[in-house]
């Protein structure tokens, strides 16, 4: 039974890869382009999820992290000519050294101290970019003119959503290993983790580091597809609440979960946008997602479990593990 559960997973996978391979001839290049974002999305939302969903520990500074990679491609690309290929991975390892620099000391805490740190190191970033080497970081307008890695919805469509599915494929990898077993138990009970002689705080810093990572190719990839980078669009706190809310509804402490409320809410919001062009539809979609989340706590992939009988396969399998014993 184990193994049926386990192929449906792998074929369900498959489907939605070459679904999804097979949607540019079929849909016009503005839905393309509102794909794009939903892709991006859905990579800073499993980004988030893999700390705050298998932990607990709730991030409000994940545009930090998005930033830190955003910035230090483009800083190296358009300011000292650095080719693109070499400036992604140094802004991922530079995202991923000068996260941890911030964050390990708040590792140590946990529930509303650490949200409010978090929330503390997205500010200080938001004001550092503004009046520290604004010839560099080009200050509050920011930088144009960024190198782009391809052009054309077409292209960029297959780059997004190659680099979401590789993201999600190896998350969804690394949670059914015995580590993220360790993780999701921190989350429940972090005193019983550490009680059994688990270090949990090298546990954390594990998270953090995938979801640092995760971070940063995100925010690089993004910077390049964007052409340009503004602090007041990056650390805009709808962004945070965007990641946050996908995640949610999605289903936290999942991969599919963020994915499915990254594309949800995306389009949500485009939809939206004719009657409301402003801020306004921000509050339209909050009462939407509230709404779903008291209709279904577990989120959008508890919705795609049932309908898929997904749910029902596993819950007779733990039956039948019962009347065994």
């Amino acid at each position: 039974m184990a193994a049926d559960i386990k192929t449906r997973h792998v074929l369900l996978w498959a489907i939605f890869i070459g679904g999804m391979c097979l949607l540019p001839f079929v849909t016009t290049p503005g839905t393309l382009r509102t794909i794009i974002f939903a892709n991006y999305l859905a990579i800073f939302a499993m980004s988030w999820d893999f700390l705050t969903g298998r932990t607990g520990y709730v991030s409000f500074g994940h545009p930090f992290l998005i930033g830190i990679g955003a910035y230090a491609s483009a800083i190296l690309s358009y300011r000292y000519g650095v080719p693109v290929a070499i400036s992604i991975p140094l802004a991922v390892i530079i995202t991923m050294i000068g996260g941890t620099l911030f964050f390990l000391p708040a590792l140590r805490i946990r529930g509303s101290y650490f949200a409010l740190v978090t929330l503390a190191f997205m500010e200080l970033m938001y004001q550092l970019v503004q009046v520290i080497r604004p010839d560099i970081t080009g200050g509050t307008r920011g930088m144009s003119g960024i190198q782009t890695i391809t052009s054309g919805a077409f292209n960029n469509f297959y780059l997004s959503f190659a680099l979401m599915a590789v993201i999600a494929v190896i998350l969804w990898t690394l949670t059914r290993t015995r580590l993220g077993t360790a993780l999701s138990a921190i989350g429940m009970n972090e005193e019983s983790v550490r009680g059994s002689g688990l270090d949990t705080t090298k546990l954390k810093l594990f998270a953090f580091m995938v979801s640092a990572c995760v971070a940063g190719i995100g925010g690089a990839f993004y910077v390049h597809y964007l052409g340009s980078i503004a602090p007041r669009n990056l650390f805009d706190i709808n962004f945070l609440f965007t990641i946050i809310v996908a995640a949610l509804i999605g289903g936290a402490s999942t991969v599919v979960g963020p994915m499915a409320g990254a594309f949800f809410l995306t389009f949500l919001l485009e939809y939206l946008r004719p009657w409301l062009p402003g801020s306004e539809r921000y509050f339209v979609y909050g009462a939407i997602a509230l709404v779903l989340y008291m209709y279904q706590p577990k989120g959008l992939y508890q919705i795609i479990v049932d309908s898929l009988g997904i749910g029902k396969s596993r819950n007779k399998q733990e039956a039948a593990g019962d009347s065994a014993a």
